[in-house]
């Protein structure tokens, strides 16, 4: 009997002590950031357009290839909110280095990040952008690599191209696929590297980069820049407080986005022809398309 006695106290005794105890939830998991993400999709059967965003037919006496892009780099990166908004006015996302290492201001090449079709170009904490509705996208490209055909002798072939569409770059060296170019100077908007089975040339300059703006009227860019812009579909709306993730692909037009003198009408690139070398006029993208999905 005494020990039914104790062994009813001792349970009632850890049912006071179980019965006391303050039950504290295990804490809720802190809250991540949620990005807009941006990544480059590459078309050749996207329309071909002007510096005014407007479709362009291949002018006589040229002719142009889509090229195979191997990698692209950007500069600079703005949401717009209206056509209104002067360069530089807008949501600046990112602004790559520069440097005077070369005497003028420069994109500093080795600081730029080469990505390819599909991965992250750039992420940004939706907090960290001034919430408000967003028309417009610039972007400035300054780097391209892609393969292109030519014709030497009346074989074709295909070689690589280093495209360099800033405004102005600081380049150490860089290398187009297998062959490193050394520079250690600013090249401006137009020089490029072409490697091919024969040889590595250069050039300084391909007459005009198509630069597409379909707001100029509005809004222009300073000429020599490569500030790529293009209207959201339904304007992009951030509040700060969104719970996914948004990504938007920019497609960019590579549709015949490779232009020269087609000297002799064959519609070859030949840039080595003894009597009638084909030069190089445009390199610059030929339009950008939007895409936003909330993931």
């Amino acid at each position: 009997m005494r020990y039914t006695y104790i062994i009813a106290c001792l349970a009632i005794a850890v049912c006071f002590a179980s019965c006391g105890k303050t039950i504290v939830d295990p804490p809720e998991p802190a809250a991540t950031d949620k990005y807009l993400v941006f990544k480059f999709h590459f078309d050749s059967t996207q329309a071909r357009l002007g510096n005014l965003g407007q479709p362009v037919s291949m002018p006589a006496g040229h002719w142009g290839q889509s090229p195979r892009f191997n990698v692209i780099a950007a500069h600079y990166f703005e949401l717009a909110p209206t056509a209104y908004t002067a360069l530089g006015s807008g949501a600046v996302l990112y602004k790559g280095a520069q440097t005077t290492a070369g005497g003028g201001d420069a994109i500093d090449f080795d600081q730029i990040t080469l990505v390819h079709e599909g991965e992250v170009a750039l992420k940004v904490p939706l907090k960290d952008i001034a919430a408000g509705s967003y028309q417009y996208l610039r972007v400035s490209l300054a780097y391209q690599n892609y393969g292109v055909n030519f014709t030497y002798n009346n074989v074709d072939y295909s070689g690589t191209l280093a495209s360099f569409i800033g405004f102005n770059s600081y380049i150490h060296s860089y290398r187009i696929k297998d062959s490193s170019v050394a520079v250690n100077a600013n090249k401006l908007q137009g020089y490029f590297g072409f490697e091919n089975i024969y040889n590595v040339t250069t050039g300084d300059g391909a007459g005009a980069t198509t630069v597409v703006n379909p707001i100029a009227d509005t809004s222009p860019i300073p000429a020599g820049n490569c500030v790529v812009t293009a209207a959201f579909p339904t304007p992009l709306h951030i509040t700060g407080n969104e719970s996914s993730d948004i990504t938007v692909t920019m497609s960019l037009s590579t549709n015949q986005s490779f232009e020269w003198e087609d000297l002799n009408g064959d519609h070859k690139w030949e840039p080595a022809d003894a009597t009638n070398p084909e030069h190089v006029v445009d390199m610059g993208i030929r339009g950008m398309a939007l895409y936003q999905v909330v993931e």
